[in-house]
């Protein structure tokens, strides 16, 4: 099986959060207790969960006289190089795989970790992905569907997507059809990019800053982190050795 890729099109996202609840339907996660919070925002809930892998983020900004809304579907990047997988490894943890036929980064459900162990992956992730389960001790996350693109079936959430905006295929032919898209964009929005398409496997595309769409909507040094997990990793031995001389 090839290398797979996501492409996100957020701008013909309608938030219609088809892709939130077929992925909750499909990996049957619980609901979660949601509130109107604020008027004119709809997301629910209000951010990832252990049983909330796939959100619609809304952010709506006022620019001049005009009113603007922002689609996210938040969901885990799949990285090429992944730091929190790295950063688990490094404490000594086999909490978090990657297939190496699909490139799909897997947390382990059956594997607990301790909540200090968890604040140092999620902190390697530049996307703040990984949530943890207090009660079952184990960490969660998008899983790529796995289970569905290993028996020939699309994602729970591109199969469901309306607008088009999902989809998921062969590497290759995802960034070609995310290049294709932004060029075809830049002459109506000059601001138009994928983010960090080099190092990830759920490409978006956006039409304006990143940062109006979410705050971590893109990595600023995803290759810093890596290498941050990589040092832990090779510290981690030393100052357990050095503990063990007393």
């Amino acid at each position: 099986m090839a290398d797979k890729s996501f492409f996100v099109d957020t701008s013909i996202c309608s938030a219609c959060r088809g892709c939130q609840v077929a992925c909750k339907q499909w990996n049957k996660n619980k609901a979660e207790v949601t509130t109107q919070r604020n008027w004119g925002n709809y997301q629910n809930p209000p951010d990832l969960t252990p049983n909330t892998f796939k959100l619609v983020r809304f952010n709506e900004l006022e620019e001049g006289n005009t009113v603007k809304w922002y689609f996210f579907p938040d969901q885990c990047r799949h990285c090429i190089d992944a730091p929190c997988m790295e950063m688990a490894r490094g404490l000594g943890s086999k909490a978090i795989s990657q297939d190496a036929a699909t490139g799909a980064v897997l947390f382990n459900p059956k594997i607990k970790v301790s909540k200090a162990d968890f604040e140092e992956i999620r902190s390697a992730c530049p996307y703040d992905i990984p949530r943890w389960n207090e009660k079952a001790k184990t960490m969660a996350k998008c899983t790529m569907c796995f289970d569905r693109i290993t028996s020939g079936l699309q994602p729970a959430c591109v199969k469901t997507c309306p607008s088009g905006a999902m989809n998921f295929g062969d590497r290759e032919k995802m960034l070609a059809l995310a290049n294709k898209r932004v060029k075809e964009l830049k002459t109506r929005h000059p601001k138009a990019q994928l983010l960090n398409a080099d190092s990830v496997r759920t490409i978006f595309l956006v039409v304006d800053d990143p940062q109006k769409y979410h705050k971590f909507a893109a990595a600023n040094d995803i290759f810093g982190v890596t290498r941050l997990a990589a040092i832990k990793k090779m510290i981690r031995p030393l100052t357990n050795l050095a503990n063990w001389l007393g």
